[in-house]
């Protein structure tokens, strides 16, 4: 069971309660095989999550703090689950007692998003605090850090905020919320933070990571994103952040985007070289709905399977089922957790496809060579040295080789420290064949690949770092190509990496290593080398006009439009459509807009208009667009316009439909606009359940498109396409509509 800190005997009957219950998230999917969500097993919601692997070669996981069960009521303290295989899920206890808080937290103070992570050598939980002593404001939010000797506690809180409260320009505090760890190449400590008041912003850490120092810059622009992650991958760091809402119930929009920088300072920038931080923020998105089960998919966190196969964790909403108890209550947001692929440097979900419903292959959680060292040395021999087993953990000096092979296209890995010796790794190849050694040597400070004849290549090591402390190795050999990599737990922060081509493949022997004194290792693997994807799904594309349906605005508006409350106003003059931005809305009870309308071809089309509209950039015109929406009626459409929000100026897929009894609003972010943009709606008709789905584009010069979210209507209704201009008349701004065409 590990440290249960939830006050005792009731935790711990708790616990052992909830790990009889099998997961339905695995249950018929077969060994290899899983289904989301990943939390089934132990909860109906596990919002916020993040995964590690344990010294002890399981996982952990942490979420936000809310009631596991419906009907349960009572909120977690960061809920905290263990998995050998990262399908079937244990509840394990809550990391805080129901009195435990910091000393200078509010006493009704909740605990969000945590980040948990092995800093030097112990392990740290970064966490929102919502309200704190600093004022008698009820959201004063912080970010505060408890430290522990395992993944499961006992945690104890640090005696001030890791990063205090911050009084906003626009009243009240910054929404200091949302902390994700970095440890970068040079041993610095940074840390992540921010939501939509204030933006994400980054700071330095002091060595110990529990102080921030210097001052925090600003790396995604307030206003668009939160839930952020930073990880390093062939040299960029790429930072994901969550946009849109992420707690809308049914109309949940929240995905994941993604820009990259050449420095864990930023700027950050998206795939068509556009800053995250700037009024039209970029973002490429990485995870976002699909029109399957899943709405709402976001606040990610990062593992590595021990293939070598990256994989996303993060939470999403069933939009059959969005709350966890009444509606409009808590929003129930399950642990779901899917195949992250870097295609052409950017990541993405699963090839492109999205967040799974079905089953799918699992990670790979056991190897051939799989070694906790609970038997002794049964499956190893001693070539020199001197080897003990002592509390599930090898020491020794000299070589110990594994009786089993390895085979070419390996990905090998081992948590090790070195306690007295020089240097310590492991050697990969047979006796009678190229073998090559990969050591930490810390004398010379160094990550080192060595091969017969010489060395191979080396990178440095921190110039701080301390070689007692435990670090994961991992060695990936796909063909003659050797990457190996050092980090502080597995989780995309390298501390050293180094590409060696050594011309030959290698297969034979795996052999642990420690030079000139003794060191320590556990959690020895070598499996079979993830197999990587190389193109994405196919995206959306338009086949040939449907003359009939379109209207290229060259003489008035032909007979084939609608109106819902008529602006006289909007003129066809020149080859446009111009539309002065009303002040008026769809979304809610008042229904005050304009909507102009068309009827849509039956099965799949692809819809498009081309609108101009100058919000500039920076200031405030809440909430001024213009775009296209799929229209039932004033309480169900999807919605798709530049719009300004804030000091920014966004492609939102807004979504209304009606729930117990009220129209309920939420929206999804797709690319970046300019004065003049181009949206897109892709229509499929789902042939098993007849729903209609509509998934959006946008781009800045009509051919490159950055594709988002999938909105869905029921089988019973008939959509129709049409153009909106509203949101407000102050400045006055008119909309400039090219055209509205329709292809196959």
């Amino acid at each position: 069971m590990g440290h249960l800190h939830r006050g005792g005997v009731l935790a711990a009957v708790l616990g052992l309660v909830l790990a009889t219950a099998s997961s339905p998230a695995a249950a018929g999917s077969g060994p290899d095989r899983y289904r989301n969500p990943i939390s089934a097993g132990f909860a109906d919601t596990f919002a916020d999550p993040v995964i590690v692997r344990g010294d002890d070669g399981l996982w952990y996981a942490y979420g936000t703090s809310d009631p596991l069960r419906e009907g349960e009521k009572q909120a977690h303290r960061v809920p905290t689950a263990r998995s050998a295989d990262l399908v079937h899920w244990t509840y394990v206890g809550d990391a805080f007692a129901p009195d435990q808080r910091p000393s200078w937290a509010a006493p009704g103070a909740a605990f969000w998003a945590p980040d948990v992570r092995r800093v030097g050598d112990q392990w740290v939980m970064y966490v929102t605090v919502t309200d704190t002593d600093v004022s008698t404001d009820t959201f004063d939010t912080a970010i505060g850090a408890a430290t522990a000797p395992s993944p499961t506690g006992p945690w104890t809180f640090v005696d001030q905020p890791v990063v205090a409260p911050r009084p906003g320009g626009g009243g009240g505090y910054l929404w200091t919320i949302d902390p994700s760890q970095f440890t970068d190449v040079d041993g610095r400590n940074y840390l992540y933070f921010g939501s939509y008041y204030g933006g994400i912003s980054v700071t330095e850490l002091t060595a110990d990571g529990l102080r921030a120092v210097g001052t925090p810059s600003l790396v995604a622009i307030d206003n668009k994103f939160e839930g952020s992650y930073v990880l390093r991958h062939d040299g960029w760091y790429y930072l994901f952040a969550s946009t849109a809402n992420c707690c809308a119930g049914p109309a949940t929009g929240y995905s994941v985007h993604v820009g990259r920088s050449r420095s864990p300072r930023g700027p950050f920038v998206d795939r068509d070289g556009v800053r995250l931080d700037v009024s039209r923020a970029g973002g490429t998105p990485v995870l976002t709905q699909n029109g399957n089960r899943w709405i709402g998919t976001g606040h990610n966190g990062f593992l590595t399977d021990l293939s070598g196969q990256d994989w996303i964790v993060y939470h999403a909403i069933d939009r059959a089922d969005p709350y966890l108890d009444e509606p409009f209550g808590i929003n129930e947001r399950p642990m779901l957790l899917d195949r992250l692929d870097w295609v052409d440097g950017w990541p993405t979900v699963n090839a492109g496809a999205g967040p799974s419903e079905a089953p799918r292959p699992a990670p790979v959680t056991t190897a051939r060579l799989d070694e906790r060292f609970d038997s002794g040395l049964s499956g190893w021999r001693i070539t020199a040295g001197r080897w003990e087993v002592t509390d599930g953990r090898v020491s020794g000096t000299g070589t110990l080789a594994s009786r089993t092979v390895i085979d070419a296209d390996v990905r090998a890995e081992a948590d090790l420290r070195l306690t007295g010796g020089s240097s310590a790794g492991f050697a990969l190849g047979g006796r009678d064949r190229e073998r090559v050694t990969i050591l930490v040597d810390a004398e010379r400070g160094q990550l080192v690949v060595r091969a017969p004849g010489g060395l191979a290549a080396s990178a440095p090591l921190p110039a701080d770092f301390a070689a007692g402390e435990v670090h994961n190795l991992a060695v990936e050999v796909r063909g003659d190509q050797l990457v190996a990599e050092l980090s502080p737990a597995r989780l995309g922060d390298q501390l050293a990496v180094v590409t060696a081509r050594l011309g030959w493949s290698l297969d034979g022997e795996f052999t642990l290593v420690a030079r000139d004194g003794r060191a320590e290792f556990d959690n020895v693997s070598a499996a079979e080398l993830y197999q990587p994807v190389d193109r994405t799904v196919p995206e959306p594309t338009s086949g040939p006009l449907l003359s009939d349906y379109s209207d290229e605005f060259d003489d008035g508006l032909d007979a084939d439009w609608q109106w819902v409350r008529e602006n006289p106003a909007a003129t066809v003059r020149d080859g446009a459509l111009r539309w002065p931005v009303e002040l008026a809305d769809l979304v809610g009870t008042g229904n005050t807009a304009g909507v102009l309308l068309r009827d849509a071809p039956t099965g799949d089309y692809v819809a498009e208009t081309k609108v101009t509209l100058d919000l500039g950039e920076a200031t405030v015109r809440n909430y001024q667009q213009a775009g296209m929406v799929a229209y039932v009626d004033d309480n169900r459409f999807a919605r798709l316009s530049q719009v300004a929000i804030w000091n920014t100026r966004q492609v939102e897929y807004g979504y209304e439909l009606p729930f117990a009894g009220q129209p309920v609003y939420g929206g999804n972010i797709v690319g970046t606009p300019a004065t003049t943009t181009w949206l897109r709606l892709a229509h499929h008709v789902d042939p098993a359940t007849g729903e209609h789905e509509f998934r959006a584009g946008s781009s800045r010069d009509g051919q490159h498109w950055t594709w988002g979210g999938v909105w869905t209507f029921p089988a019973d209704t008939t959509p129709r396409i049409g153009l909106v201009a509203h949101g407000g008349a102050e400045p006055p701004v008119t909309a400039e509509f090219d055209y509205l065409r329709f292809h196959r």
